[in-house]
């Protein structure tokens, strides 16, 4: 007899081989199939399903009964009518239910079924189980991290939120109190530092467990930040907030946290704010809790501050958001032009270059001076797009009219922006013929804060041609290491020490002192404020190159009066 007769799978009927092939596989992919006879209640599984269900004896499921007794209680009772409903409509049926393992262990099962029946016969039902409880418990992480926090357990910030969202409504519709605190553990930077942010991870959870176990039944636990905790206090007034809050402190305060490292002390500064008497929204009552816990931070650590209006905060908030229109709008619409102050040499009183400065039209076509938007353009980060918007209309004014020599401030959030200066870069280089005629100010405090920094910021304009000043000299306690480390081509003594010079004898000192710093570096020197004769006099006998004030005249809009030669730049005269 040859091989191939001998070989029963050679032999075989080729859907009976298919068949063996793939029970053989349905174990490998997480699945068994079945053939439940519904006249003898017999099931009739493919090899491997005891360990895919994990049951001791495969025994156990071989009826319906057997099977349906381990099948949670809500999907085996729900399973006659949804075979009822197939069987009329000749389709398949899914379902997803929990099965119960040998070991108690349920697991999730995916079933996917049909039924068969011949005449005079119940019939069959035919399918296919797979084990999901993977997929599932990965859903489940998903909806839980979707609510709470990881580490601790408790509600996340967006949970909490929605949470404070409904007592603060209850509260409203009911004229009930209620209260929310913002709790920060203090200090955990220096845990951290210490100890590493394994312990600080556990002081953490710890903390949370001691604050939850002396909240009432129906107060609401979160945590909002790394180090910050938000509790909604229903049914507490704002007499009750202060002892509500010292229970808190206290569970903290009075006792050391053990941990792996050791004993750990800790504190926690509160604010809260009481509802719906100071707000009403979920808004307004975290911006005042939050500014509640600011103040009791400053006050000191273990400290709780409840939230009163100040209504001149509030003032200055409504005014600010005012600003910030007027500003994105006026910059949407064009409305924003460069007023031109000129800047004059200390000998001769001729113009020599201007300084531009920002100012936003109103609709109606009024100015709003710069110390009215810049500050909360600066507060807002707004102040980016004022910057940028002032660079193209110099460049694009330095352009039109060849004999401008102008300078252009820059904020100090500006200068330290890396993506702004890129932008310039671009800017400055689709011009370059404007460059030497630009010189770019920033101010003394800025150019000190970081070296290291404001030392590359100060080297790309220059690479690009372009003139750099420091306004508001003086005023940053400027040292000859700064200088030195910073080089530029013009400073711009601040005003403060210009004005009434001429009758104060330290400010001539001091004044005198800048002078002989700054030509130690051969830089050009400004006085800026100037707005009486005297104290030009005072200064160009001193030695000032420069001199710029109202006595030589206002910022004025449009287009300034240049000579007709080419001024020389700061940089220039300098070098």
């Amino acid at each position: 007899m040859s091989d191939k007769a001998e070989s029963p799978v050679a032999s075989a009927d080729p859907a009976q081989a298919g068949g063996e092939w793939l029970a053989a596989t349905m174990p490998r992919l997480g699945e068994a199939a079945y053939c439940w006879n519904l006249d003898t209640d017999e099931i009739a599984w493919t090899p491997g399903v005891r360990e895919l269900l994990a049951l001791d004896d495969a025994d156990l499921i071989a009826t319906g009964e057997g099977f349906l007794g381990r099948v949670e209680d809500a999907a085996r009772l729900a399973r006659p009518a949804q075979i009822a409903e197939m069987q009329a409509s000749g389709a398949s049926l899914e379902l997803e239910y929990r099965f119960q393992s040998t070991s108690r262990q349920p697991l999730w099962l995916e079933e996917r079924l049909i039924w068969t029946a011949g005449p005079g016969e119940k019939g069959s039902l035919r399918g296919v189980l797979r084990n999901v409880s993977d997929r599932k418990r990965r859903e489940a992480r998903l909806d839980y991290l979707a609510s709470n926090d990881d580490l601790t357990g408790l509600l996340n910030r967006t949970r909490l939120r929605e949470r404070l969202a409904h007592v603060l409504a209850y509260a409203l519709r009911f004229k009930a109190p209620c209260a929310f605190f913002i709790i920060a553990i203090d200090n955990l930077t220096r845990v951290n530092e210490a100890y590493g942010f394994d312990v600080a991870d556990e002081m953490i959870v710890a903390i949370c467990r001691r604050l939850e176990g002396v909240l009432r039944a129906g107060d609401i636990l979160g945590r909002v930040g790394s180090a910050k905790f938000g509790v909604i206090l229903p049914d507490c007034g704002e007499a009750d907030m202060p002892r509500a809050a010292e229970r808190l402190l206290a569970v903290i305060r009075d006792e050391v946290f053990e941990t792996r490292a050791g004993p750990v002390s800790a504190t926690v500064s509160i604010g809260g704010v009481s509802l719906p008497g100071f707000a009403r929204t979920t808004h307004d009552a975290i911006s005042f809790a939050e500014e509640a816990l600011d103040q009791a931070k400053h006050a000191g650590r273990d400290t709780f501050v409840p939230y009163q209006a100040n209504f001149q905060v509030q003032s200055g908030r409504k005014r600010n958001i005012s600003v910030a229109n007027q500003i994105l709008s006026a910059l949407k619409e064009g409305r924003m032009q460069l007023a031109f102050q000129p800047i004059v040499d200390a000998r001769t009183g001729e113009r020599r270059f201007y300084e531009c400065l920002a100012r936003l039209m109103k609709s109606d076509g009024t100015p709003i001076p710069a110390a009215e938007f810049i500050p909360v353009a600066e507060k807002l980060g707004l102040v980016r797009l004022i910057d940028r918007r002032v660079a193209e209309l110099a460049i694009e004014t330095l352009h039109e009219l060849p004999t401008l020599t102008t300078t252009i401030n820059v904020s100090g959030m500006t200068a330290m922006d890396v993506n702004w200066l890129r932008r310039f870069i671009d800017l400055v280089r689709a011009h370059r013929e404007v460059a030497p005629r630009l010189t770019v100010e920033i101010t003394e405090t800025i150019a000190i804060h970081d070296i290291e920094d404001s030392v590359r910021f100060v080297a790309a304009l220059r690479e690009l041609g372009c003139g750099v000043a420091i306004d508001d000299f003086g005023a940053g306690y400027t040292s000859f290491r700064n200088l030195k480390a910073v080089p530029v081509d013009l400073v711009k003594i601040d005003g403060t020490f210009i004005r009434g010079i001429h009758q104060q004898p330290d400010n001539r000192v001091f004044v005198r002192a800048l002078m002989d710093l700054a030509r130690n570096f051969n830089v050009k020197v400004v006085g800026e404020m100037v707005g009486e004769p005297e104290e030009a006099q005072v200064l160009a006998g001193m030695g000032v190159d420069y001199l710029q004030g109202f006595l030589y005249g206002k910022p004025e809009l449009g287009r300034p009066a240049t000579p007709e030669t080419l001024i020389s730049t700061p940089r220039n005269v300098a070098r």
